[in-house]
């Protein structure tokens, strides 16, 4: 059963150690080379941590230690602290503009409305209309993203079939009534992405066996080990709090800014209207939406690090004391600064990329074929450079909750012991990151039908014509996928933390957690390499 896997070992410790790893081992030869006498990572200078306290009383049990007694910084200093300032400017940047937007909706009220269908001489802008909207994607995206966290933790074996049959079903069904609805653009959209899909669970077929050992420990360690369920509640319910946030920012925004003769919004405190000021809050205000839930998700990211990285590194007796907590001040104090860095360069990639897919969405409307395929393509580019950096991202933030390192230092470390390793090629051939992902997006799916119905039905003056169908669509996906991806945090972090814990010292995988090496021997032999790299 998996459930061993978080069992002490048992049988005795080698009698010596060393800095590194808490034991002497024989020197291994390079992966791919042939000398034994050269250590694993001659370019590279392996962080240390520590036994914890001494004690020498045979009869007294052994003090306790804490994560930060275990996980040494031999210099504690706060990293890219030049990043943590930004992004304390651009949050209460966001708070001003929020704060002007929200007393202009406040003072024209009467203009749009108290409910679902009293803001009908709103003929300008988005209204309290989509803010009702809003709310409603923000239940669905909350309440879904719970389930299926639930179902991640319930049906751990069946867990990928199941995200399938989700997402295929939900791409082909959405498909077939955007098209009943001659709304072509978005019918064709998700037509490619379920058959994607369905693409891409068919190839993967191989590879099953080895992902579902792998969530199956990260469940197992999460049940026995720290707060791992807690954090994601709690990373939850602050992503709700966030996401509630931008979308009565975003909508007041463009009722404040809105060039319009018949918005009296212009005329309250905070500046005139034009589309230029409009165009620019609404950059800002989405960009920094991006910005927060990606600090948000990568502080749960090193806080749960610290939780898989005890139990790897720490035979059951010895695991320090509230490993999630000491992660977490770390992460907010040392780290804050080298989490804001990483979260910088992916929210401004997401951001150029759902400029592209919104402007792909308004050429095919407009039946532009050639500039539509364009901006598919651009999109397409994007999504390759934001796949690349979050997937350096996900195995630098491991690292830097562990030793504290600064975010560059930390992601070339990362990224050469995993080459060095080998471990690139099992890393691949995990399905847990691409199968959460999907059962995020399909979260973002269900919040994408849902506008669309509730535009359908309500039928805001607003959106005559159309005219704001693909913003409300882009940004109801874009909150359900936030959201989810934030509520299986701690999943993902687990398996990333346990894969860079076996780059820095493998051996501790094949000697204290042996049922867990076996296993994964069966199921995936080229592991055997790759420990003995």
């Amino acid at each position: 059963m998996a459930s061993n896997y978080y069992l002490p070992p048992t049988h005795p410790p080698p009698p010596s150690k060393q800095e590194y790893g808490g034991y002497q081992t024989q020197p291994q030869p390079i992966y791919g080379g042939t000398s034994s006498q050269q250590p694993p990572f001659p370019q590279y200078q392996q962080p240390a941590y520590s036994d914890g306290p001494k004690y020498t009383d045979p009869n007294e049990p052994p003090p306790p230690y804490t994560f930060e007694q275990k996980f040494t910084v031999a210099e504690p200093k706060y990293n890219d602290l030049w990043a943590a300032i930004l992004f304390l400017v651009d949050f209460f940047g966001l708070v001003a503009v929020s704060g002007i937007s929200l007393n202009a909706y406040r003072a024209t009220k009467s203009t749009n409305g108290n409910g679902i269908y009293d803001g009908r001489s709103n003929t300008f802008g988005l209204s309290t209309n989509t803010i009702i909207l809003f709310a409603f994607v923000l239940a669905v995206a909350f309440a879904s993203s719970g389930i299926y966290f639930l179902v991640v933790r319930m049906f751990t074996k069946k867990l990928i079939y199941i995200t399938a049959i989700l997402n295929i079903a939900i791409g082909l069904g959405t498909a077939l009534y955007y098209f009943s609805r001659r709304y072509y653009s978005a019918a064709i959209v998700f037509f490619i992405f379920a058959l994607f899909y369905a693409f891409c669970f068919w190839s993967w077929r191989s590879r099953i066996p080895f992902s579902v050992l792998m969530l199956q420990t990260a469940i197992d360690i999460s049940k026995h080990f720290g707060h791992v369920f807690m954090v994601s509640a709690i990373g939850g319910v602050v992503a709700l709090c966030a996401g509630a946030w931008f979308a009565v920012t975003f909508v007041a925004v463009y009722i404040k800014y809105s060039p319009s003769p018949d918005n009296p919004a212009c005329q309250v405190n905070g500046g005139s209207c034009s589309s230029g000021k409009l165009i620019g809050l609404l950059v800002f205000v989405v960009f920094s939406f991006y910005w927060l839930s990606e600090v948000i998700k990568n502080v749960m990211h090193v806080s749960v690090s610290g939780v898989y990285g005890s139990w790897y590194f720490c035979p059951r007796s010895r695991m320090p004391s509230h490993p999630t907590l000491g992660a977490f001040k770390r992460a907010m104090t040392y780290s804050f600064g080298s989490i804001c860095f990483g979260s910088l360069i992916v929210s401004i990639i997401q951001l150029l990329k759902q400029a592209a897919s919104i402007a792909q969405q308004n050429e095919a409307m407009d039946g532009n074929l050639v500039a539509c395929c364009l901006w598919a393509v651009a999109n397409c580019i994007l999504s390759i450079i934001l796949w690349l950096i979050e997937y350096f991202n996900h195995y630098a933030y491991s690292y830097i909750a562990l030793y504290g390192d600064p975010y560059i230092t930390a992601a070339k470390a990362t990224w050469t012991m995993m080459k060095d390793r080998g471990l690139d090629a099992l890393i691949n051939d995990c399905l847990i990151d691409p199968v959460l992902t999907a059962g995020a997006i399909f979260v973002g799916y269900l919040c994408a039908l849902l506008a669309w119905l509730y535009l359908e039905f309500t039928n805001p003056l607003y959106n005559e014509g159309g005219r704001f169908t693909v913003v409300v669509l882009a940004f109801a996906f874009l909150t359900g996928l936030q959201i989810a991806n934030i509520f299986l945090v701690p999943i993902k972090s687990g398996i990333a933390t346990i894969f860079t814990s076996m780059a820095h010292d493998p051996d501790v995988m094949r000697r204290d957690h042996p049922d867990l090496y076996q296993r994964m021997v069966a199921v995936y032999p080229h592991v055997q390499q790759m420990v003995a790299a």
